[in-house]
């Protein structure tokens, strides 16, 4: 099989980012990842939260936000309750805290929808990076770079490749709805 490190490299950072997406997703523990995607707005600049406070989690099912700035106590608080986190934040007036209940079966069957959903969106983004090494390769052919049989082989090995980051997508997908739907 020839190398193509272009596209291995653009399919390479498309699991990348699926497993970016998947932390976000949280399976009843706490995980200060799950705000990695929330920000606050700070000197008129939306900020993630983790830059502007500091995050602890005292025990397994719970999250402190303790911010820098007193003053994005309520700021802080907004962005969560406006985030698709589904949990309502605690202020103390000092602190943020973030209770995560234990998920119900609803709960959790909705999470793996999420999951599926995002390695949807993954392979999507493989089967296009396919196309366009593809596309490449006929745009070689036509210019007389290339034989016609390399271009033949060309394809296959990019199926080839191909098929081994959706294999990957899979495999990360059931790893995360096997976590979810564990108790």
């Amino acid at each position: 099989m020839a190398d193509y490190p272009e596209f291995t490299r653009k399919m390479e950072k498309t699991l990348e980012v699926l497993n970016e997406e998947f932390s976000a997703v949280r399976a009843g523990r706490a995980n200060a990842k799950v705000l990695d995607r929330i920000s606050v707005e700070y000197y008129g600049t939306d900020t993630p939260i983790g830059q502007v406070a500091t995050i602890s989690s005292p025990d397994p099912r719970s999250l402190m936000i303790q911010p820098w700035d007193a003053s994005l106590l309520k700021a802080i608080e907004k962005s969560i309750q406006m985030s698709d986190l589904g949990i309502n934040p605690q202020n103390d007036g000092r602190v943020i805290r973030l209770i995560f209940p234990q998920l119900t079966e609803e709960r959790r069957v909705e999470l793996t929808k999420q999951v599926k959903k995002y390695g949807e969106e993954a392979k999507v983004a493989i089967r296009n990076l396919r196309r366009d090494a593809v596309d490449t390769v006929k745009k070689q052919q036509k210019a007389s770079e290339i034989t016609e049989d390399d271009e033949k082989q060309a394809e296959k090995d990019i199926q080839e490749l191909t098929d081994k980051f959706i294999k990957k997508v899979d495999e990360a997908c059931s790893k995360k709805e096997k976590e979810l739907m564990e108790i």
